[in-house]
């Protein structure tokens, strides 16, 4: 039996993985920042609420279908934004892109991403496209231009970088940003040569050196170089101006990502924005920043009509369907994802993607509920304080 046919949930993709990548790649994808605390109480507030099922409900034929910015949705579980998904697997922006407009759910691709985006968009034409701000006016709307020409019509802005986190498992890994040649990282890969040569040298022989490609309009430094240094523009200054000049540029639909205070939701919906993306980076930023779910509630509550999406720590179909009866409309997962495709390429992201999409219509199944619409705050009950 294939490896990944035998991962029976998303968690089960993480030791996969980490067998199969180099340590500095594997720590990349699942480290947060400082002590992990954000990282793990993104999990740990899942398990506050439980579940009260209704007896007895015909659940013959369940309906997990949703409609999100004028499209419809087989499933309420998208996939996150992944940097260097094409680092821990072959095409792997292409692949995940791919996989998931095949299964019908929303596919939002990072901006730090190896692949160029006008590939991307190609390929799957229902993608969103998450972009980290420049720090210059001019190459904001450059990059704006870009996106729009290359045919996206979803663009998602993530707010919650204004400057670089303290990554400290980075460097106890040894990963660096463009990635730095060394005994140790030459070590790192002879003691993994599959990913060296059906990752690594596979895009090196057919595509060319990879490069951070979306940060900006024009293309970025490459993934591995003892010299250059990548470009990280400083966005400290960067405000809800610049948010409002992207609303008039950009015509399409317009997601904020990295909202944790109900002030926030109120000046995005104000400024614009058409839906909003609930998010403390996966526990990548501010270590100690509140888990996603523990403020959703208040967030949900004053957005009216306007989409509230969830993202960090969701796991299970469970997981899902806590955040959908807590106001979420979507929710999206992003580390096993990257574990999933990087161990079994498209069948690994094709697998991960029906585990948890079917956990989440057997767990409807149980609950006595056949209609996302109709799940509420009265199904679950909180349970920790």
């Amino acid at each position: 039996m294939a490896r990944i046919d035998q991962a029976l949930c998303l968690d089960d993709f993480e030791a996969m993985a980490q067998r199969h990548l180099p340590r500095p790649i594997f720590e990349y994808i699942r480290g947060g920042v400082e002590t992990n605390a954000s990282v793990d109480d993104n999990r740990r507030a899942f398990q506050d609420y439980a579940f009260i099922p209704r007896a007895l409900v015909d659940v013959s034929s369940i309906d997990t279908s949703v409609s999100l910015l004028g499209k419809q949705y087989r499933s309420p579980v998208g996939i996150a934004p992944m940097g260097l998904s094409a680092l821990s697997s072959y095409r792997g922006d292409l692949v995940l892109a791919q996989a998931g407009g095949q299964a019908g759910i929303p596919v939002i691709m990072s901006g730090s991403s190896l692949i160029r985006l006008e590939e991307v968009a190609t390929s799957s034409p229902g993608t969103w496209f998450q972009a980290y701000l420049p720090g210059d006016v001019q190459e904001i709307s450059k990059l704006v231009d870009r996106v729009a020409q290359a045919g996206f019509t979803t663009l998602v802005i993530t707010v919650d970088t204004p400057v670089a986190a303290n990554r400290e498992n980075n460097i106890r890994a040894g990963f660096t940003t463009p990635l730095r040649p060394s005994a140790r990282l030459l070590l790192d890969g002879l003691t993994h040569p599959r990913w060296v040569c059906n990752t690594f040298l596979r895009t090196c022989v057919r595509h060319g050196m990879p490069h951070f490609e979306n940060n900006y309009a024009t293309r970025g430094a490459p993934i591995l170089s003892r010299n250059v240094l990548r470009d990280y523009s400083d966005r400290g200054h960067i405000s809800w101006n610049h948010l409002r000049a992207i609303r008039k540029q950009w015509k399409g639909a317009l997601v904020i990502k990295g909202i944790l205070r109900k002030a926030d939701a109120v000046t995005a919906i104000e400024t614009g924005a058409d839906a909003i993306i609930v998010s403390n980076h996966g526990g990548r930023q501010l270590d100690g920043s509140i888990s996603p779910l523990r403020v959703l509630p208040e967030i949900a509550d004053i957005a009216g009509d306007i989409p509230v999406m969830l993202d960090s720590g969701i796991r299970r179909g469970t997981d899902v369907l806590k955040a959908l009866a807590l106001g979420a409309r979507c929710v999206f997962v992003g580390r096993p994802f990257g574990y999933a495709t990087a161990t079994g390429g498209r069948k690994g992201a094709d697998r991960a993607i029906n585990l948890i999409t079917s956990e989440i219509t057997r767990d409807l199944g149980l609950l006595g509920v056949t209609r996302l619409q109709d799940l509420s705050a009265d199904v679950i009950r909180k349970i920790h304080d």
